[in-house]
């Protein structure tokens, strides 16, 4: 069981917009609750955003509400996320993770204690 992570264009300028995919290998991620994280050189692991499985209730970090959009494509069975509005702090290294109750805690500082599966990560660099 595993959990992948892939970006299209991993590389942005300022304002700009880049979006996230997250696959599961082994399992369906529509029976579970699936978050992304992202954690910067010398920082810590933060929570950015978390869609519980049906009927997919959202929780977002403070950071990135209005910006970053997460959702399920049913038919590809992934989990995206649409990052709009890029800033320099938003340069990390991002990964989804599984949470297999298929809830999300309400508030994002409280959603890594239910995760049980960890992807490797991908690169997201804003440049100014």
């Amino acid at each position: 069981l595993r959990l992948a992570a892939g970006v299209w264009g991993g590389l942005v300028q300022t304002g700009g917009s880049l979006k996230l995919s997250c696959a599961g290998v082994g399992f369906r991620l529509s029976d579970n609750a699936i978050a992304w994280f992202r954690q910067a050189p010398g920082n810590e692991r933060e929570p950015v955003a978390c869609i519980s499985r049906a009927p997919n209730r959202i929780t977002y970090a403070d950071s990135v509400k209005g910006r970053f959009t997460i959702s399920r494509d049913n038919t590809e069975d992934t989990v995206n996320l649409q990052m709009r509005s890029l800033q320099a702090e938003d340069t990390a290294n991002y990964f989804c993770a599984r949470d297999r109750s298929g809830y999300c805690a309400r508030d994002a500082e409280y959603l890594v204690y239910g995760m049980d599966l960890w992807g490797k990560g991908t690169q997201v660099t804003v440049s100014s």
